[in-house]
């Protein structure tokens, strides 16, 4: 499997969301997210990542449930559920792919965004697992003291308070300590940035980029034609 440049991988990150708006059919959102993740597999990713698109899989089918009960055709239930699947599992693959130093060093030398602003992106990235797995120790740490959820779905919601209170003081506390670390570090001094990370754009790249551009104009029209 070529070794995509991270620029590809966010370009192909922005066709993704395009395409899933343009796709009129049932059948052509199955192709799509089916190639989503076939792609991902070439890749080999982690227990996981595997684990994060089966969890994406079945809040699609809730997402696709809650709007049929609700008196949603079958075919748009069917449609809202895989274009929410298809437009968060390519974010999965982009964080399963990509370091996030060599999507920063994309950001700044590739894209020209600031690089305050292309931190603040791939910081919000890098803190989402640790975010998850504090929440299950919150959880796990309550069970532990007999905290039970049970009840109806709006006790239960009511009881989730237990959990998101401590993790709120929890990420101001790294946030804080995070703000002083950057400013000990120069965080802001203004000057040429050099990277260490190998982000240049390769043949394979400037193939899947024009792939990329054929296929959004090519949906483009047909959305244009229905």
């Amino acid at each position: 499997m070529p070794k995509l440049a991270p620029l590809t991988k966010l370009i192909l990150t922005a066709a993704v969301s395009v395409w899933a708006l343009c796709i009129p059919t049932v059948s052509g959102m199955f192709m799509l997210t089916g190639a989503q993740i076939l792609l991902l597999l070439l890749y080999r990713p982690s227990g996981k990542q595997i684990k994060a698109v089966g969890g994406l899989l079945i809040f699609a089918g809730l997402l696709t449930g809650i709007q049929y009960v609700f008196g949603s055709s079958l075919v748009f239930s069917a449609m809202s559920g895989l274009k929410m699947f298809a437009m968060s599992q390519v974010f999965v693959f982009l964080l399963a792919t990509t370091r996030l130093q060599d999507l920063t060093a994309a950001l700044v030398s590739q894209c020209r965004i600031p690089y305050e602003y292309a931190f603040m992106f791939t910081s919000a990235l890098r803190f989402v697992p640790d975010f998850l797995e504090e929440s299950k120790a919150v959880r796990e740490a309550q069970a532990c003291r007999g905290y039970v959820f049970r009840g109806n779905p709006l006790k239960r919601l009511m009881d989730y308070v237990a959990i998101v209170e401590p993790l709120v003081l929890r990420a101001i506390s790294r946030s804080e300590t995070m703000a002083m670390s950057l400013e000990l570090r120069g965080f802001g001094r203004r000057g040429r940035r050099q990277f260490t990370s190998d982000v240049a754009i390769s043949g394979c790249d400037y193939v899947a980029m024009l792939f990329m551009l054929g296929l959004t104009i090519a949906l483009a029209a047909l959305r244009m034609s229905a």
